[in-house]
């Protein structure tokens, strides 16, 4: 039994963009109260990886930088990492550690057991059991993930899907098993309206011409190249569509030099005040145009203006971006992985279509920007369905039941 304010140590494996640090700094930035004292530990952010710590500085959020923590697993640099957090986790002696993503998850727990740590929780925001290395190292992988999972109070998974994916893998038990979908702070979303035209007029993007975008990290995970596969077979049905790409990483050099090769435009945004450069391609050219934008933070003005919202991913476990994409009442197009079929309800909320297959992926994209007045009522059902459903409060609420579950209150 605990008299005091229960003691929550989260460790993320890094602050990069994307849906797990949302949960990491909300989480932590709402529970230091009369309930709870959190700490935050983070890894370093990767030298292509758009950063969410001035988020964090935003709100108020402050961590403690973990040497080693950041990168993947290393026989050579992880025992120290994991004495790091042990001796951090000996300080503030939580009562729950909860960990984030496949590093924080293997050297946290592994510190956690070290320190004593009476009650750990991991969160599967996606995972890396597919799609990620060779079978070699992907059993590896995973016979870390079953031994942690013996460990380990809580495993928590967005949905369904995602818990039957994790099972079926061998690791964890039904009963550890808990439910609870991503929480985020929908509301600038829901007013994306507001910004409808100005990325157009940003951009010098006619009303009225197909603008169609996907983000993401420029990453393998994501498959891009399958939505720029996918966009020059869209223009060459709807001449003159624009293709947005919004993120940055370290497959943006090949990505351009793909769509190039198709036969589209390129232009490309340094995102540091010069102006853009533009290239033709060299060979036959194709009436559209890709536009890598980069890293944006007005992510509200993004949606608005999209006359279609693409994931194009290999593996996920619940898309932040579709689930901002649904927020802002906008069409979208998604692969079937992971988790995403707890968002997008094939030919209600949007369209579902295969990984890895360009072909069912243009011609839904195709179906939602001909068929403009069914496409937007699919995407007005689709935010019904994410809001409230998916909001922060929700997730502070179903996480704040979870540990006092965990240590409760005499």
């Amino acid at each position: 039994m605990n008299n005091g304010r229960i003691r929550v140590a989260r460790i993320i494996t890094r602050l990069n963009v994307g849906g797990p640090s949302y949960q990491a700094i909300f989480l932590t930035q709402r529970l230091q109260d009369a309930d709870f004292e959190s700490r935050l530990l983070v890894g370093n952010i990767g030298a292509n990886e758009g950063s969410m710590e001035p988020l964090a500085a935003e709100r108020g959020v402050s961590f403690v930088r973990v040497p080693g923590l950041g990168r993947e697993i290393s026989l050579r640099s992880d025992p120290g990492t994991v004495a790091h957090l042990y001796r951090e986790l000996r300080r503030f002696r939580p009562h729950v550690l909860h960990t984030h993503l496949a590093k924080a998850g293997t050297v946290g727990r592994l510190a956690g057991r070290l320190a004593r740590v009476p009650h750990m929780v991991h969160t599967y925001h996606g995972h890396v059991f597919h799609g990620y290395f060779s079978p070699r190292k992907t059993e590896v992988f995973l016979k870390i993930e079953r031994t942690l999972a013996r460990w380990t109070d809580r495993i928590i998974v967005l949905g369904e899907a995602q818990e039957k994916e994790i099972l079926g893998f061998g690791v964890g038990r039904p009963e550890q098993m808990v439910r609870i979908p991503l929480g985020l702070e929908l509301e600038p979303f829901l007013r994306a309206e507001e910004h409808r035209t100005a990325l157009r007029r940003e951009l010098g993007i006619p009303d009225g011409r197909p603008l169609v975008g996907i983000v993401a990290r420029l990453v393998p995970i994501k498959a891009h190249d399958l939505f720029i596969e996918a966009a020059s077979r869209v223009a060459r049905r709807l001449p003159g569509a624009e293709f947005l790409v919004v993120g940055d990483g370290e497959l943006r050099e090949p990505l351009e030099q793909q769509a190039l090769a198709r036969g589209l435009r390129v232009i490309s945004h340094a995102g540091n005040g010069a102006p853009p450069r533009t290239r033709e391609p060299d060979g036959e050219s194709i009436p559209g145009t890709v536009r890598f934008l980069g890293f944006r933070s007005d992510l509200p003005a993004i949606y608005a203006d999209l006359d279609l919202v693409v994931l194009s991913s290999l593996n996920e476990g619940l898309p932040v971006t579709m689930i901002e994409a649904l927020a802002s009442a906008r069409p979208v197009v998604t692969t079937d992985v992971g988790a995403v079929r707890d968002l997008v309800d094939d030919g209600r909320t949007g369209r579902v279509v295969p990984p890895r297959d360009a072909g069912r992926l243009a011609e839904a994209m195709l179906e939602q920007l001909q068929d403009r007045d069914r496409a937007e009522a699919m995407a007005a059902a689709g935010r019904s369905h994410v809001y409230p459903r998916l909001s922060i409060d929700r997730l502070e609420a179903d996480i704040r039941k979870l540990y006092h579950e965990l240590v409760p209150r005499p």
